[in-house]
């Protein structure tokens, strides 16, 4: 059986549902803290145990990787070592929305070159560098001038590839 390895963050998680802010009128430009406070204030957002919860998966990722997982061995991958004080928060978020992935089949890697999967479905692109199977880039604003890649848009685009 062919094996999926699927990014969480931006791929199943839709993350720019917390991560947006409102737009306010007229746009007011916030100050730019500096790269290390952006990310402490980041790692502390992402820390928090509620962060997760009420994050929704993207549209049909569910249903899709629901039918995936009835012909492929599907793998959950996750940068959260990154941010570690996400790990926790992230496993409980998968148990309440995909109850059908074992923990087995989730892996916690900063590089995805251990993977052994035929694909991989991630949005950042240098991700698949060190990847020995097949890279799709889950389009996102950030990864819009990639190419070289198989491209998708959405989870209905992932449904169509595979099926």
């Amino acid at each position: 059986m062919k094996r999926i390895a699927i990014e969480m963050d931006e791929v199943i998680i839709d993350l720019n549902h917390t991560l947006t802010p409102p737009q306010a009128s007229p746009p007011i430009a916030p100050p730019q803290p500096t790269r290390a406070a952006l990310f402490e204030e980041i790692e502390e957002l992402i820390g928090e145990e509620t962060f997760y919860a009420g994050l929704p998966a993207q549209p049909d990722a569910q249903r899709v990787i629901e039918r995936l997982s009835q012909q492929y061995e599907i793998y959950i991958t996750t940068t959260a070592v990154d941010f570690p004080r996400s790990l926790m928060a992230k496993l409980e978020w998968l148990k309440a929305n995909f109850p059908f992935i074992s923990p087995m089949n989730i892996i916690c890697c900063a590089s995805k070159s251990i993977l052994n999967a035929d694909y991989l479905i991630d949005v950042d692109a240098r991700h698949f560098d060190q990847f020995s199977g097949q890279g799709i880039l889950f389009a996102t604003a950030q990864n819009q001038q990639e190419t070289g890649y198989s491209r998708v848009d959405n989870w209905a685009d992932i449904e169509r590839y595979f099926f």
